[in-house]
């Protein structure tokens, strides 16, 4: 048998390939939107992919269904509770799916959805002990799936909770202890609040270390999982409603256009926004102002979701090379307003002249002294699970994901933005300053840094 996981860091997103070699039929589960190692690595093993089943209606990525069926003709399996616009296969529970020797079996985990489903796969059709179940976002390793996303299509969260329980308990922990958990997300994910870096585990380990699923009543296990759960960004109900739309394919690349000074100051007139991917050390040396930074070199896709909204037209700022790579994470997550980017940006800045700012940052001395000795505003962009952990005592807490619609809440004057360690700070510093906040600083190192030179466990 052949089981491949795919990862991608950015969005903590795992996605599969499960192919039978004898018969030469592959499935993938939950895949990305840019696909080509799914048809490299069925190629390279001489496979064809015959399905594709994502395991629910994602929200945080839009999901490959189309384009694979598009490049193959795989037909796409959803539970059976779900509804597209497009052609699927209704997959019951209990339904067995053959490749040849291996086989797949559907198994309904409602519960994150109500459409939600896990894939127990065989490496021998009828073997007692399953190699393995892809768990989507019912059972993470460490967590489970909030049952909360759904509320964007009308679900009713506590209902879902109360589902989510009976399908940990009665369904995936009644599988063999030795059986492998491999989920689609893993640590980072706002799709829960406790995930492991783990990329895998077995079904025997999570029940005895995954503090979610330890026996409990439901209506304690209601309580815990509604509670602490990230902010939930706001293109994740439109990413909802794209997958389950028979939307545009994309290609294997992003052809993104080269824009010029001239073009990008055109663009931005139209009410483009930029969007500049560089570090934030580099970001703040100098910058287009209006400008929002979203390093590439961290949670690029999910980040950028939460400033930018989902029909903005966007002109890409990147380090020389890496302008297609932030086309295709955007991509990845639905936004394909992608105006192009801005060519040789450095010498751009410098005949941009009064039109380029520079981001105030401070070190954690200056920091102390600026919030002793000022009526700066301390605010605190980590999610509720992180400030439940420690924060700085009189500090403002409104979550990244949050920020765009709450940031009246922020008084006038001064501002210091702070998140864990100062990626995301930047992130929200720079939007806050397009929202009209004019006095905004953020803090190098973040709460991590104040927490320890306080002795305070970070």
């Amino acid at each position: 048998m052949i089981l491949t996981q795919y990862y991608l860091n950015c969005l903590s997103h795992g996605s599969y390939l499960v192919g039978d070699p004898t018969s030469g039929q592959a499935v993938v589960v939950d895949p990305r939107r840019d696909i080509d190692d799914y048809l490299a690595d069925a190629q390279a093993n001489n496979l064809t992919i015959v399905g594709v089943i994502n395991t629910h209606f994602h929200a945080d990525f839009v999901a490959g269904h189309l384009e694979l069926a598009a490049a193959t003709g795989a037909w796409i399996g959803y539970g059976a509770r779900a509804e597209a616009e497009y052609e699927i296969r209704h997959l019951a529970n209990g339904e067995k799916i053959s490749l040849g020797e291996v086989e797949l079996e559907i198994l309904d985990t409602p519960g994150h959805t109500w459409e939600s489903v896990s894939i127990v796969v065989r490496e021998h059709a009828g073997d007692a002990v399953p190699h393995a179940v892809l768990t989507g976002d019912t059972l993470f390793i460490g967590d489970v799936g909030r049952p909360d996303l759904a509320a964007s299509v009308g679900a009713d969260p506590d209902q879902l909770a109360r589902a989510l329980y009976a399908s940990i308990h009665t369904t995936l922990l009644a599988l063999p202890d030795a059986v492998r958990v491999l989920p689609a997300h893993g640590a980072g994910s706002a799709c829960g609040k406790n995930l492991s870096d783990e990329l895998e585990s077995t079904i025997g380990t999570q029940r005895l270390t995954n503090a979610s699923v330890q026996p409990m009543s439901e209506d304690d296990f209601v309580t815990m999982i509604r509670s602490g759960q990230p902010a939930i960004p706001g293109y994740f109900a439109v990413d909802a409603m794209i997958n389950r739309s028979a939307h545009e394919i994309i290609g294997s690349t992003r052809e993104l256009a080269p824009l010029t000074l001239t073009d990008v100051r055109r663009s931005v007139e139209n009410g483009a926004r930029v969007l500049d991917t560089r570090s934030p050390e580099n970001f703040a040396l100098g910058h287009l102002a209006g400008s929002i930074n979203v390093g590439l070199d961290g949670r690029f896709s999910e980040t950028a979701g939460m400033v930018i909204q989902h029909d903005d037209s966007i002109v890409i700022i990147a380090n020389s090379g890496r302008e297609a790579e932030a086309g295709m994470r955007l991509a990845r997550i639905g936004f394909d307003r992608v105006a192009g980017y801005l060519t040789n940006p450095v010498q751009a800045f410098t005949d941009l002249g009064p039109l380029v700012q520079v981001g105030a940052r401070v070190e954690l001395e200056e920091f102390e002294a600026l919030r002793r000795d000022t009526a700066a505003t301390i605010l605190d962009v980590r999610n509720p699970g992180e400030v439940e952990q420690g924060a700085i005592p009189g500090s403002l807490r409104i979550p990244l994901a949050e920020l765009g619609q709450r940031h009246a809440e922020v008084p006038a004057g001064p501002v210091i933005i702070h998140c864990a360690s100062g990626w995301r700070s930047s992130v929200a510093a720079s939007a806050l300053r397009g929202l009209g906040h004019s006095d905004v600083t953020d803090l190098i190192g973040g709460y991590n840094a104040w927490a320890a030179q306080h002795s305070v466990k970070a």
